[in-house]
């Protein structure tokens, strides 16, 4: 069994290796968002098979046997593969699906884009019960009773009763000798974020922009679970207005209108003073449109709030512009012309897929 246990591991560390070698690939792929579950995601590994005995008979000849010189092309076995016909009866090429624990995917992430870990600024820090069982009580569940302290105690009893006999030792312990373990509450800190994903929903962002913007907050989100104990996400969509939706309704939502990013701005700002202050949370905006704006006076706005009001309460604020057909990509040169020394503004644009692993790169590389 334990060579079983052995090998079993040794072949898991092949799949996680195998992992780590194709994981640039997941980075710009949407293979793995509908896997993502509680605390793992379900990941597919071609091209590894399980080791397994085949009996059968040998007769038939083995590699480099049977009709044919050395260097003739081999023909295709028309029993086998793709094309047209009715159902065969061959067997087919499965793929492997691993369950991988996401704080083991975040430490992939990091390794391969070279991540540093994030200090949370300040003492933002959530106060939450915690403890251990080392206490002991009369009363509880049999499954937490501790067997030496209650034999001591009837051992006590026993003794003190005058009913222990030497030559003939027996101590049966009763309910008042009982002794039960229970947890001493010991309020720990625990590091405290919340993200806002914020999108322009216009009708100048297609499906591909949106997927670019859904595979990007996949990665984010994985990554600053590793970092904190308690994050929160908040959807915020906006056109000409904002409002804060659920995760579904934000990667599937299809809209048309103009764009106002003032609006989402402003519901952003509005939800730190209300419900995530500063002094308890570490806080991470994130922005995705194409860049348009419906005016030069609302982009002074965006810039102005974002100057005054939100850099100064958040760890980072992010903005990542997707190219569009449709969109100018005017948005990102503004905010680099109006803060060009904003430590805590990271922008970066994307041109398609590919540019998604340097684009998390960007914003997550500051370890802000």
């Amino acid at each position: 069994m334990f060579r079983i246990e052995r090998d079993r591991a040794r072949f898991r560390e092949i799949v996680r290796g195998r992992l780590r070698r194709d994981l640039r690939r997941f980075l710009s792929s949407s293979e793995l968002l509908g896997r993502r579950g509680e605390e793992t995601v379900s990941i597919p590994v071609t091209q590894i098979e399980t080791p397994r005995f085949k009996y059968g008979d040998n007769s038939e000849g083995g590699v480099g046997q049977g009709p044919g010189e050395e260097g003739d092309p081999l023909e295709a076995d028309e029993s086998q593969g793709e094309g047209a016909g009715g159902a065969g009866e061959q067997e087919g090429h499965h793929i492997l699906e691993v369950d991988v624990d996401l704080v083991e995917l975040a430490e992939m992430l990091g390794e391969e884009l070279e991540l540093p870990n994030i200090e949370p600024r300040g003492d933002r820090m959530l106060t939450a019960n915690g403890g251990s069982y080392s206490g002991i009580r009369t009363v509880g569940p049999k499954s937490l009773r501790h067997f030496k302290r209650t034999y001591r105690q009837a051992l006590k009893r026993t003794i003190a009763l005058g009913e222990w006999d030497p030559k003939k030792p027996s101590v049966i312990p009763t309910a008042e000798d009982e002794r039960i373990r229970c947890m001493k509450e010991q309020p720990k800190p625990e590091s405290s974020a919340v993200v806002f994903h914020i999108m322009d929903v216009s009708g100048s962002m297609g499906r591909e922009q949106k997927e670019i913007v859904r595979i990007k907050a996949f990665w984010i989100d994985t990554w600053l679970r590793k970092q904190y104990d308690n994050l929160e996400v908040v959807y915020v969509v906006h056109d000409a207005v904002a409002k804060i939706v659920d995760q579904d309704t934000f990667f599937h939502l299809r809209e048309s209108g103009g764009t106002k990013i003032s609006s989402a701005y402003d519901m952003c700002l509005s939800e730190i003073l209300e419900r995530y202050r500063p002094e308890e949370w570490n806080i991470y905006p994130f922005h995705y449109s194409d860049g348009d704006n419906w005016s030069a006076r609302d982009t002074e706005r965006c810039i102005a709030v974002l100057r005054d009001e939100i850099l100064p309460r958040v760890n980072q604020f992010c903005y990542g512009q997707v190219k569009s057909a449709y969109g100018s990509g005017q948005f990102k040169k503004d905010l680099d012309a109006a803060l060009p020394d904003e430590e805590g503004l990271v922008t970066c644009a994307v041109e398609d897929r590919d540019g998604i692993p340097d684009a998390i790169r960007a914003f997550l590389g500051k370890g802000r």
